[in-house]
């Protein structure tokens, strides 16, 4: 394949991206000159990358990197990719007050390292049980300087005898056998951060029923959920003995986050 024909077969911005990654120029420089040629391995490089954006591999995967909330973070086949939809979650968590926060399922560190940005002074604590996907949050952490405690284990498993002001999640929520697993980026992220269990609500039953407790006095959980599960997830924490159950939208208003609180 040529670089032309690559660079046709790709989005413009996806072009640039991919450019700007195998040539180590800003974005902003490729854009403002596109007759610059190529050195031969700048060349090989984006090749390369064109190829496997060619094969669907999702392109933040193959930069290593995707912004979210504002923070630059290196992403891995090992971890689900942020999504802008997941920013709703850090958004509601941050008009809580609170001192201590826990992130289960933490993945690429994207959301306990956004509170942590944005509440310094509050002592985050992310959980994750994959090794793989947990070394890339502590990458992440250490690279933005940014101090929250991760720890190894499945939802509240590593905070026994614990509780927090706010336990927030994006857990594992796709039904299993769901067509959207063979479609698009999905198909190269990991099956373990993506599917729960035959209706999807495996994960979030699992962390509602440790949620209270785990949540000091009128402390709050939030939970991202899929499409459709917003009122089986406001009755799962009814039954769990949490008040105040509410549910946002996202952006495309999908009913993307419900939460709820243990009575002060």
């Amino acid at each position: 394949m040529k670089v032309s024909e690559a660079l046709r077969a790709l989005e413009a911005r996806e072009a640039r991206l991919l450019l700007a990654q195998a040539t180590g120029l800003s974005e902003a420089s490729v854009l403002a000159h596109p007759e610059r040629e190529l050195p031969a391995d700048a060349e090989a490089r984006f090749l390369e990358f064109a190829a496997r954006r060619a094969r669907g591999e999702p392109i933040a995967y193959i930069l290593g990197m995707k912004e979210f909330y504002g923070l630059p973070l290196v992403v891995s086949p090992a971890v689900l990719i942020p999504r802008p939809e997941t920013e709703l979650l850090v958004e509601l968590a941050l008009h809580q007050g609170f001192g201590l926060a826990l992130d289960l399922g933490t993945g690429s560190g994207a959301v306990a390292l956004a509170l942590k940005r944005h509440r310094p002074a509050a002592r985050v604590v992310g959980v994750e049980r994959s090794a793989a996907a947990l070394a890339v949050a502590q990458g992440n952490a250490r690279r933005l300087g940014l101090e929250v405690e991760f720890r190894l284990g499945l939802w509240f498993e590593p905070a026994v005898g614990e509780r927090f002001d706010l336990v927030v999640s994006n857990p594992p929520y796709v039904r299993e056998g769901d067509p959207h697993l063979g479609e698009g980026d999905v198909r190269f992220e990991p099956r373990s951060a993506l599917v729960a269990g035959p209706d999807g609500l495996e994960s979030i039953r699992a962390i509602v029923r440790g949620a209270p407790a785990h949540l000091n006095p009128g402390g709050r959980l939030l939970l991202e959920h899929g499409l459709g599960q917003d009122a089986e997830v406001r009755n799962l924490l009814r039954q769990s003995g949490l008040e105040d159950l509410d549910t946002w939208p996202d952006l495309a208003g999908i009913a993307r986050v419900t939460g709820g609180g243990l009575k002060s």
